[in-house]
This record gives C-alpha cells, sequence and structure tokens, in this order.
C-alpha cells in the first residue's frame, strides 16, 4: 500500500466505520479515492483529517463521514445514474464514481468546474461536470436513480424530486426551523409519491442561485 492509501484506510477505520458506517461498499470506495488530490497542495496533508477544508471560492471539500453518510442513505447501485448539484473539489462524484455509478454533476462556479473536470478525468473517473445552476433546470432532466445535494437548501427544488426515477433517492441538507440543517432522505415510490425522512444534523455552505465566473 501506498502511504496515502495507509492513511485511507485509517481514515476509514477510525472515524467513518467507528461513527456506524457499515456498508462495505461505500467503505471500499472511501478507501480508494485519493481525497489528498482534491484539495490544493497546502492543504494535502491535512487530507485525512474529519473536517470540511477550503478549496477556494468560499467552498470546502466535505467531511470524510458525512460524505460517506450520504452516499450510504443514497444507496446507489452500481449501474445507477446520479445526479449532483454542486459538484465543488469533485470528491463526492468520485466517491460515487467509484461505486459504479455514473454521475452526472453540476457546479456553479466556473472555476471549481474545470478543476473538478480536470481531476476527475486524470484519475479516471466517469464523471460529466456542467457548469450551471443547480436551483434551475436545465438539460440534466434525468431520469437519475439518484440525486444528491452538497450545500445547505432552504427547501427542495421541484425539478430534483421530478427528476428521480421510480423508485429512485434523494438526499440533501436542507435547512430546519431551528436555523440548523438536517439531512433529508426523499424517496419516490414507483405510484409517484415521495416519502419523507430526517437523519443527520449538518453544516453545509449555502446553496447559491446563479453562475459565477467565466466561460468554462
Amino acid at each position: 500500500m501506498t502511504p496515502w492509501e495507509i492513511r485511507a484506510a485509517e481514515m476509514v477505520e477510525k472515524q467513518i466505520r467507528a461513527r456506524g458506517i457499515d456498508s462495505e461498499s461505500v467503505l471500499e470506495a472511501m478507501r480508494s479515492v485519493p481525497r489528498h488530490l482534491f484539495l490544493p497542495e497546502h492543504l494535502r496533508e491535512s487530507a485525512w483529517i474529519d473536517s470540511p477544508l477550503p478549496i477556494g471560492e468560499e467552498q470546502t471539500i466535505s467531511q470524510p463521514y458525512m460524505v460517506a453518510r450520504m452516499t450510504e442513505l443514497l444507496a446507489p447501485a452500481r449501474g445507477d445514474s446520479v445526479l449532483e448539484i454542486g459538484t465543488g473539489s469533485g470528491y463526492q462524484a468520485a466517491v460515487l464514481a467509484a461505486l459504479g455509478t455514473k454521475v452526472t454533476s453540476i457546479e456553479r462556479i466556473a472555476s471549481l468546474a474545470v478543476k473538478a473536470r480536470e481531476t476527475l478525468s486524470a484519475l479516471g473517473y466517469d464523471v460529466t461536470v456542467f457548469w450551471s445552476d443547480g436551483r434551475e433546470a436545465g438539460d440534466c432532466l434525468g431520469p437519475f436513480q439518484g440525486v444528491i445535494v452538497t450545500a445547505a437548501a432552504p427547501m427542495l427544488e421541484e425539478w430534483w424530486s421530478e427528476a428521480l426515477a421510480p423508485g429512485g433517492r434523494l438526499v440533501a441538507p436542507v435547512t430546519v426551523l431551528s436555523g440548523g440543517e438536517r439531512l433529508l432522505l426523499r424517496e419516490k415510490r414507483f405510484h409517484g409519491e415521495y416519502s419523507d425522512t430526517w437523519y443527520d444534523y449538518c453544516r453545509f455552505v449555502p446553496l447559491l442561485r446563479g453562475r459565477s465566473g467565466g466561460s468554462s
């Protein structure tokens, strides 16, 4: 094992499995993705701590436990099509791709979209990154077996749910009345109705409207 693989394995055992994540496929995906390569060079030594870290543009790479938790709730199967709202560094998309899913990701900040696209491509992950506003329906209408939102939303946008295939699952951090955020799992029933279940309290950067930056 390389030094980073050793540290990734330690991260998974001490920070993720120890906190209750028991999906072996998710744990293996978390072990396999080189999180340090999704960070600015001066922060790569901190890649394996259980904390969000800055990636520029006032955005962060998510805490490893939260990435694992949201992935486990999404429960994607190999071959599923997944839509991600908020590419950021590309790390969450890489974990999903490591599970064998076909990922389409939307990022509103042009520089981050370009950087994530480059990193994911260099590492061989099958992810399509669009520079677009994830709060508005564009060309990514689905259907998708999974939708994952990686920024705090005041509410679920209607089109996210509409983009789900029957039987699909949506996971998002949503602002609650207390002013904090909680993970919401929405499941789309085969007859078109939805079932919502609330999970962990969490903290994410806010989901903003509109594109930022130049052409990507």
